[in-house]
Order: structure tokens, then C-alpha cells, then sequence
């Protein structure tokens, strides 16, 4: 386990947290406080609430900061129905599903089911969010601008494979539906290209303004 990652224990159930990728969504806090209270030492305390309810409330952390291990037969996280982008208004995308993000040699980053990943383009933690949008002052309304092979159909759930280019955009393979912020309109497709620099015209796509602005990220 990474240095980084910290283990909360329970008879019932484990929960885990990685700092490094904790965006502070307070999700957990504010669902669960019994459980979740940063006031208190240690922080994490998974006895004082059952164990279905403890990991409902982990389940909705969005940058898969937080796990949990069942250790009385109780059910896993599942594999989400549908990979998911949810575009965040000023912020990060959201994903969700069965998700592999990997170098460009084909080395696996990571798996896991949530992620949040930068798309300002400033993070430290590249590709993953760490709130470096809010100094930055980082807007855009998380509309979906114009693109191209849309689908309109729900694909089934496959292997989402994300590659975070040199000095360049996300390369997202597999069936996926990207959300806007307004949680209404989607678009739908199994191979298209985002941005994480932060500056193009036509967001969440890709429109190569990472090579006018000089964008630099392995």
C-alpha cells in the first residue's frame, strides 16, 4: 500500500484514503458525519455506523480517494452500468466506471471505478485533480462543444481506457458517455479526444490549442 494511502478499521468493514488524491468533494462528510469527521482524530472511524451505510457513503466519493474492504460478506463497489465522464462547471471531469488510465508506452497508472481527473491543466498531480482550478481561477461552464462520431444509443459497459498524452489532450477508449455539467445533455462515443490543458475553444474536445499555448505534461 503507497505511503500515501492510509487504512481506517472496523470488524465489519476497511476504509481506505489516499491523500494524494483527495479533492475535498466532502461528500463523505457531509452524508456520513458520524463516521467522516475531520474535527475528530483519527478522522475515519467505520465502527460508529453500519457497514452498508459506510460504504454507500464511500461509493459517492468522486476522485476515489476513499475504498472499502468488506470483511463481513457484505457486497463490493460494482462496476458501473455505464462509464460515465461527468464534466464538473469550473472543475475536474468526473469518471466513472471500469477504468484503466494508462501511459503511452501501455504501462497501467491505475484502475478503479472513480476518478477525478484535471482538466485546467495546472494540477500538480497531473492527470489527476488537485484542486489546482480553484487558485488558477479556471472557468468554463461544462458545456459540450461540437463533436464529431456523437452516438445516441447507451453502449454497454467495456474496458474505458484513458491515456493522458505528452504535452497533449486524453485519449479515451471504450463506450463512454460524456455528461455536462447541467446533467442533461450527453454525448456518447467509444473513441474521441479531451482536453486537459485547459484552453480549448471547443470543450470538452480536444482542439490542439495544447501545442499553441505550449502545454507541458507527461
Amino acid at each position: 500500500m503507497s505511503d500515501s494511502v492510509k487504512r481506517y478499521t472496523s470488524e465489519a468493514i476497511d476504509v481506505t484514503y489516499d491523500t494524494q488524491r483527495c479533492i475535498h468533494a466532502a461528500e463523505c462528510v457531509r452524508r456520513l458525519p458520524a463516521v467522516f469527521d475531520t474535527k475528530k482524530r483519527p478522522w475515519i472511524q467505520p465502527a460508529e455506523a453500519a457497514a452498508d451505510k459506510v460504504a454507500e457513503t464511500v461509493i459517492q466519493c468522486p476522485s476515489g480517494a476513499l475504498h472499502f474492504e468488506r470483511k463481513d460478506e457484505g457486497i463490493a463497489e460494482a462496476i458501473p452500468a455505464v462509464n460515465s465522464i461527468h464534466i464538473q462547471a469550473n472543475g475536474p471531469y468526473y469518471v466513472r466506471g471500469d477504468v484503466r488510465i494508462e501511459t503511452t508506452t501501455g504501462d497501467v497508472l491505475l484502475t478503479d471505478v472513480r476518478v477525478a481527473l484535471c482538466r485546467c491543466g495546472q494540477s500538480r498531480n497531473k492527470p489527476f485533480c488537485d484542486n489546482s482550478h480553484i487558485p488558477a481561477r479556471f472557468e468554463d461552464a461544462g458545456e459540450i462543444g461540437q463533436a464529431e462520431n456523437a452516438s445516441t444509443e447507451v453502449a454497454p459497459t467495456s474496458k474505458l481506457i484513458i491515456t493522458p498524452t505528452t504535452d497533449g489532450s486524453y485519449h479515451v477508449q471504450g463506450n463512454v458517455e460524456i455528461r455536462a455539467a447541467d446533467g442533461v445533455h450527453v454525448h456518447r462515443g467509444d473513441d474521441m479526444w479531451l482536453c486537459r490543458c485547459g484552453g480549448s475553444s471547443k470543450k470538452p474536445f480536444c482542439d490542439s490549442t495544447h501545442e499553441r499555448i505550449g502545454f507541458k505534461a507527461t
